[in-house]
């Protein structure tokens, strides 16, 4: 992408940046079972299930589950 000066590039929340990784792997014991509850999250998500968290900065599915667990909404044993 080229971008000429003065243009300014638009920026999107995609959800991805926040919580960071670091912060997210403190909430768990493995980086392999965050994984595995945000996608079983994200799947509940997307099936219907209500977000428990207000407000969330993403709007997938996945960024919000990742959301949740950080804001130890779920936790994953």
């Amino acid at each position: 992408m080229i971008i000429e000066r003065g243009e300014r590039m638009r920026v999107e929340k995609d959800g991805m940046r926040y919580p960071a990784i670091d912060q997210l792997v403190s909430k768990t014991s493995s980086k392999y079972k965050l994984v595995v509850g945000a996608a079983i999250r994200a799947r509940q998500i997307n099936e219907g299930d209500k977000v428990l968290i207000d407000n969330p900065h993403s709007k997938k599915a996945i960024g919000i589950a990742l959301e949740e667990i950080y804001a130890e909404k779920i936790m994953i044993r």
